[in-house]
């Protein structure tokens, strides 16, 4: 075969293939169409959809900003000079009924960011500052449960806590120990036996909390958790 004749059969494989795939382009137009503007609808949506949502986690962010700014401000009883402009309440629980509506709006407007998140769980802090236990412990078993691990651990810790101060201490010993198991970045491992370990001091089992310590001081030596572990075992108190 000469290259001339090559080159024909070649030409003719292409006028081939194009041929037939403006046929079945013709034949499928509808498809192609309808497929083509399903496709840019998606691609649409998704961007819009991720803008939005930057959005509102911007708008969230600023509104949990704000509600932490009340839940920081100081305690000045009247006639205590403050510094000029700032915001100031009498007592704690004023304080934390303020901050507790601002959290609960945030939360409420914003419930599927990670600062609506936040917000719900400082609502359930406040909560438990103004006396409303039952409610705070709803609260927080519900962001315990949650998919945001971060806020979920935190939950858990103020659980742990509430439970402790309610006579329920096996129900703070299996949360912190959840904790030790499947750390995040809001509660270490190391954090969480620390914890624990206090727990541990303040219903009179202080050799659990002995081992505690000794293997977080072996296992963390130049961490923080561990130095902290060291000075429990030597007698010090160091941070809860």
């Amino acid at each position: 075969m000469d290259n001339q004749t090559r080159k024909n059969l070649k030409q003719d494989n292409f006028v081939q293939a194009t041929t037939h795939g403006l046929e079945w382009a013709g034949e499928n137009r509808r498809s192609v169409i309808t497929t083509s503007i399903l496709l840019f609808v998606v691609i649409v949506l998704l961007v819009g959809g991720v803008a939005i949502y930057n959005s509102r986690s911007d708008a969230a962010a600023a509104d949990f900003g704000s509600a932490m700014l009340v839940y920081g401000s100081p305690i000045a009883a009247p006639g205590e000079p403050v510094a000029p402009g700032s915001k100031t309440y009498p007592t704690a629980l004023d304080r934390a009924k303020a901050a507790h509506e601002l959290f609960s709006a945030t939360a409420d407007k914003y419930s599927m960011t990670s600062a609506g998140h936040n917000a719900r769980y400082f609502a359930a802090l406040t909560e438990i500052e103004m006396g409303q236990t039952a409610s705070a412990e709803a609260t927080l078993q519900k962001l315990a449960d949650g998919m945001d691990k971060n806020t979920a651990a935190l939950a858990k810790v103020a659980l742990a806590s509430l439970y402790h101060q309610t006579g329920r201490d096996q129900q703070a010993i299996d949360l912190y120990n959840q904790l030790i198991a499947k750390p995040t970045e809001t509660e270490t491992a190391g954090m969480a036996k620390l914890q624990l370990g206090s727990l541990y001091e303040s219903i009179n089992r202080p050799d659990d909390a002995k081992k505690l310590y000794a293997e977080l001081k072996d296992k963390d030596a130049k961490g923080a958790a561990g130095e902290v572990a060291a000075q429990r075992l030597n007698g010090g108190a160091g941070p809860q």
